[in-house]
């Protein structure tokens, strides 16, 4: 048995913003970050988990942690493991935690975190990756992990025993796939960052293509005639008839008109969708934006949203309410693991698309085993998986691109595990002498305007 003793939080913040990485209309100027939670055992193992942040707020999330992450000190691993979705229920029950959600915000943030790194301790134990455990589950196994709770109008869980039964028969060929790292195909969004000149977006555009991708992705809405220009460029560089596939993204700056009328304007360059067209909270508006760009005279231009989105119930919502072609959940502002289990259940059930939010510090270490998951155990159909080659020196086991394919990790756990070294280099605010954010340098950050 191995009881869980401790926890421990890092702020941890890389200065993106000096170089413009991640840079897109909304938010010009953010620093990669982790909340990082670390759980210790009575045994060798500890868990590592963490949520994406962008730099201010980092600390309330880690605070957050701190609350939460007591209520699995003292517990056997064991009997959490049992009955996860039974552990889920419990780890959002504080009703006072909950007041300041429920199943929302900063709190579900701190949740994702906590729920990973006991994931991350699960498969250390079982000298598993996440995907391998989920992989080697029966259906009712896997139903077991999910809290069913606001969901059951849309899927019960016998419906989704039955659906992922459907797919049983080719699984272990699927497996087979996985190790051959042939499961989840990459795109890039490496080149498409709004502050890059265009020069260097025309430069790692033609790198991307001789790298293998075929699917790229750039960020607009800050200024059409520009975004004109940056498409036209990217379609030099890729092509409309070699095969590649374009994807935009706005990441909620646009009202549902302003998104109808500007992407009206955008569809001559054919994009497969834009993501993120509105706030992620506006169901009904992305269903008319999806409405609105089916039928453009370039043919349609499908709509993507899932990053921002809380919690399984709005994402029941957006796929009722016909609102999406691409569905693109966060591996952790969800709760974790077991909250994503459901929101691919979800998605089966109404036939869209997983294409995982994966461009911050840590996700594509994350989201590599979701969407083999989704992959090998959920639909049996392979999509694609958002790779920004930013950071990924900083873990234990980085997750990478060959060949145009995620590289299938085999190493016990959920990936994330940080470098301590790189924890104490870039730890917020850090101690002196050992934090970049103690240098001269970091003051052109910490003292520069809120907004940008």
């Amino acid at each position: 048995m191995v009881k869980i003793t401790g926890f421990s939080t890092r702020d941890v913040r890389f200065p993106t913003s000096l170089d413009k990485t991640g840079s897109d209309a909304m938010n010009a100027a953010g620093d990669y970050s982790s909340a990082y939670c670390i759980i210790t055992t009575d045994s060798e193992y500890s868990g590592h988990g963490m949520t994406f942040t962008i730099g201010r707020g980092n600390e309330i999330v880690c605070a957050a942690i701190s609350l939460l992450a007591p209520m699995v000190v003292g517990k056997d691993l064991d009997e959490m493991t049992a009955d996860w979705g039974k552990t889920w229920r419990y780890l959002v029950s504080d009703s006072q935690l909950r007041w300041i959600g429920p199943e929302k915000g900063v709190i579900h943030l701190a949740l994702g975190a906590v729920v990973n790194a006991l994931w991350d301790i699960w498969a250390k134990t079982l000298g598993k990756p996440v995907w391998r455990i989920i992989a080697d589950m029966t259906p009712e196994e896997y139903v077991r992990c999910v809290d069913f709770r606001y969901i059951t109008d849309a899927i019960t869980p016998e419906e989704a025993i039955s659906l992922l039964k459907e797919v049983e028969s080719g699984k272990q060929e699927r497996i087979k796939e996985a190790e051959a790292s042939k499961a989840v195909p990459a795109y890039t969004t490496s080149a498409g960052w709004l502050g890059y000149s265009k020069d260097k977006l025309k430069s790692l555009l033609e790198q991307s293509v001789e790298q293998g991708y075929r699917h790229f992705k750039l960020k607009v809405g800050a200024d059409l005639e520009d975004d004109k220009t940056r498409l036209r460029i990217a379609r030099e560089a890729i092509g409309y008839d070699k095969g590649n596939i374009l994807m935009v993204d706005a990441n909620q700056v646009w009202s549902v008109p302003e998104a109808i009328t500007w992407m009206q304007e955008l569809a001559e360059f054919k994009p497969w969708f834009i993501e993120e067209p509105t706030s992620p909270d506006d169901i009904l508006g992305h269903a008319a934006i999806r409405k609105a760009l089916a039928d453009t005279p370039y043919g349609p231009v499908g709509v993507a949203t899932g990053e921002m989105c809380q919690n399984r119930v709005i994402f029941k919502q957006l796929l009722q309410a016909g609102a999406l072609t691409v569905l693109q959940p966060d591996a952790c502002r969800v709760g974790g693991v077991n909250e994503v289990l459901a929101i691919l259940l979800l998605a089966r059930k109404f036939g869209i698309p997983i294409v995982p939010h994966s461009g911050g510090v840590g996700l594509p270490e994350y989201t590599q085993h979701l969407s083999t998951i989704d992959y090998v155990v959920v639909t049996g159909k392979k999509s694609v998986l958002e790779y920004v080659d930013h950071l990924h020196e900083h873990f234990v086991h980085p997750s990478s691109v060959k060949d145009g394919y995620y590289v299938t990790p085999f190493e016990p756990g959920y990936s994330v595990e940080m470098k301590a070294e790189s924890m104490d280099a870039f730890e917020y605010p850090g101690q002196e002498g050992k934090s970049w954010w103690r240098s001269e340098e970091a003051k052109t950050i910490i003292d520069g305007p809120r907004v940008v």
